[in-house]
């Protein structure tokens, strides 16, 4: 194909110049030189990327989680006592651990469990408790996002790397909130209300989670919403914190107890 710049052995095309959408966001392609292996085949336990093939192996998280699908691993956090059911009062201490307030924990408790319960209710009626059954999150998918979960759970790895091939203008390794715009609004699926507000609802949540610092969502901390792993790591960190504020609050009235003295 003369005049279009292919990789090796690529014989088909990615974009076209009739049609410019395809050129501004293209997808990504895979290399011969990338660690990560078939892309286009779901993982059901493994959240994986280029830069993460294994998934996440910090306090070998992978291995750990073999038994559940990715969905799954998603939100064991909230399940705090593993009984595969998550009560609000789960979802709203999962929150304050995580070093969220009060009223943005209740917030969110109110969003996460009035939004999941009911597609995962192993019944016809609802659960009167606003219950979140583990087991069955798969069936709380939705459209209009990104498609990286499939439809029983599995994660995908092609569609998690094409977010950040298609919408991370600048190569700035990860999103920040008008490229998470610009990618909502492509995602919309024709009369799928539901699905663009939980989209919008997700990406919001996540730029909360993740809170960046320079604005910029980090591709690594992304897969690790994904996959439940970086809400272990935030918690520690903020039982790490918490601790030691409660030291240093104990330290000062001492202080000055002897700094009195003295004097």
């Amino acid at each position: 194909m003369p005049g279009l710049k292919l990789e090796p052995r690529q014989q088909y095309l990615t974009s076209i110049n009739q049609q410019p959408i395809t050129v501004e966001h293209k997808p990504c392609v895979p290399k011969s030189r990338d660690e990560l292996i078939d892309a286009g085949t779901a993982r059901a336990t493994l959240a994986v990327s280029n830069e993460s093939p294994n998934g996440t192996v910090d306090d070998d998280y992978a291995a750990k989680n073999q038994h559940l699908t990715v969905v799954q691993q998603h939100v064991t956090y909230w399940d705090r006592d593993n009984d595969g059911v998550i009560w609000p009062y789960d979802t709203y201490v999962g929150c304050r651990d995580y070093g969220w307030g009060i009223i943005l924990s209740l917030i969110a408790t109110t969003f996460i469990n009035m939004g999941l319960s009911y597609p995962t209710v192993p019944s016809i009626l609802p659960d009167p408790f606003f219950r979140i059954y583990v087991d069955r999150l798969y069936k709380a998918k939705h459209g209009s996002d990104s498609m990286t979960y499939d439809n029983q759970g599995r994660f995908r790895p092609q569609q998690f790397e094409d977010i950040f091939a298609k919408y991370d203008r600048g190569n700035k390794g990860g999103l920040d909130a008008g490229d998470v715009y610009i990618f909502w609004k492509e995602q919309r699926m024709v009369f799928d209300f539901f699905g663009w507000t939980a989209c919008a609802l997700e990406w919001i949540a996540t730029y909360l989670l993740i809170w960046p610092k320079d604005g910029v969502m980090k591709k690594e901390d992304v897969r690790g919403i994904y996959d439940g792993s970086i809400f272990y790591k935030r918690a520690a960190e903020t039982k790490r914190k918490r601790a030691k504020e409660a030291r240093q609050n104990e330290t000062s009235p001492a202080m000055i107890s002897e700094a009195k003295k003295i004097l």
